[in-house]
């Protein structure tokens, strides 16, 4: 078993992943508030190039997600 999956089997007992998009389709206001105080907190620390440079990132990421996540969601869904 790999040092990642042992770690997600004893907290949480999934693919931390799978848990993570449970949030955002249960409570999505969440997550978007979560996302807005690291915007906060980034621009407080680097200023507006640092949070120009995080949506530059978040946003590759949130497409790239699209791209290869490609599975319908399953509420509860559990890891193989």
């Amino acid at each position: 078993m790999n040092p990642y999956e042992w770690l997600w089997s004893k907290i949480g007992g999934r693919p931390w992943t799978y848990i993570w998009r449970d949030i955002y389709h249960t409570a999505s206001v969440v997550i978007q508030v979560l996302w807005f105080f690291v915007g906060v907190a980034i621009f407080l620390w680097q200023g507006w190039l640092g949070v120009g440079i995080f949506w530059a990132i978040y946003v590759f990421g949130f497409i790239e997600g699209h791209f290869h996540w490609g599975k319908k969601y399953i509420p509860g869904q559990q890891g193989d």
